[in-house]
């Protein structure tokens, strides 16, 4: 179904189920009215074939849709926000329009979502991550229309991706600690709910065994839950009661060093004599208010822009290639350290 990239049609469910459209047609609108067995007859095929309902009106295609549909893990902090924005102004320039989303990090909120897209026919999908359901990935498959995968960049591109190498700019954070004479650097941050802050971690660790003693300062992550400034001044004491002698903290997102900065203030630590904080994604508050966040910049209204532009030059590609952009990302030093 991928190598075509079109939309499975009603007629090839009922071709395949051996059954006419109008039973189709009732089973996606009134199961209730179609016997049993038919109807699982019928709901098999709709699976294997990865058909969609197109809930849009008449018989709009993809190709006369003007509408991009994005799917984003949360709004809270401004990386995210970046590339809405970059995205958003390429498209209106094009007169498309964004409609997005937030899955709260859900793999299962993604799947809805997706499917919920996919039955208004957008002229494409844009999904901040590389790892989806099994189900997720069958519609992705089969959907006919350019998915763009941001924030990520996978070894094997099944979809266009923009984006950069989270584990790199994890090992280069912690790299750049250690040239400022930083030895016992330890990670905030929660590897479960985020597949990019695991990233990150995992670039931790490689730099700790590299350029340190390869002990791993990180609290175990206990549950899932936003990495946010609660979660940051959380973790941030955990890790300093555990291992007092720590003199840096490399968090996985800017608003979880808010939080570790706070509560840093609380304990009376100076930043950065008696300990230094770094967080990644280069948020507004970042260089604001006297906060002067040491961090990881990512180019967030670029990778909207390019996944924009991916968007809306597919036709201008071979359907079998898949467009991979490195965006790269920069170390901004400031004054946590």
């Amino acid at each position: 179904m991928r190598e075509h990239r079109r939309w499975v049609t009603m007629a090839e469910v009922a071709q395949e189920a051996r059954v006419s459209t109008i039973t189709v047609s009732r089973v996606i609108r009134t199961p209730e009215k179609v016997a049993a067995e038919t109807r699982a007859k019928i709901q098999a095929v709709i699976d294997r074939l990865g058909y969609v309902p197109n809930e849009g009106a008449g018989d709009l295609s993809s190709r006369q849709n003007r509408s991009v549909a994005a799917l984003i893990p949360t709004l809270t902090g401004s990386a995210f926000t970046s590339t809405i924005d970059g995205l958003s102004t390429r498209l209106r320039a094009a007169n498309h329009q964004l409609l997005f989303a937030c899955t709260d990090y859900s793999s299962g909120k993604e799947e809805d979502f997706i499917a919920t897209m996919l039955r208004r026919r957008p002229a494409g999908l844009v999904l901040t991550s590389t790892h989806h359901t099994r189900e997720a990935d069958a519609l992705l498959q089969g959907c006919g229309i350019p998915v763009v995968e941001v924030w990520e960049l996978p070894k094997v591109a099944q979809h266009h991706a923009v984006g950069f190498s989270n584990h790199d700019a994890g090992f280069a954070m912690v790299r750049f600690l250690h040239e400022l004479s930083y030895r016992r650097v330890g990670f905030v941050g929660n590897s479960k709910t985020s597949i990019r802050s695991r990233q990150r971690f995992i670039g931790y660790q490689a730099a700790c065994r590299e350029f340190g003693s390869g002990v791993f300062r990180k609290i175990a992550d206990t549950k899932k839950g936003p990495n946010n400034s609660e979660r940051g001044a959380q973790e941030f004491a955990a890790l300093i009661e555990q291992w007092p002698d720590t003199d840096a903290v490399f968090c996985a997102s800017d608003t979880l060093a808010l939080g570790a900065l706070s509560e840093a203030q609380r304990r009376g630590l100076k930043v950065p004599d008696d300990i230094a904080i770094a967080g990644f994604g280069d948020f507004e508050f970042a260089n604001e208010f006297g906060v002067g966040l040491t961090t990881v910049r990512i180019p967030g209204f670029e990778i909207g822009e390019l996944a924009a532009q991916l968007i809306l030059n597919h036709d201008d590609y071979d359907q079998k290639e898949m467009q991979k952009i490195d965006v790269g990302y920069e170390i901004i030093r400031r004054r946590t350290a």
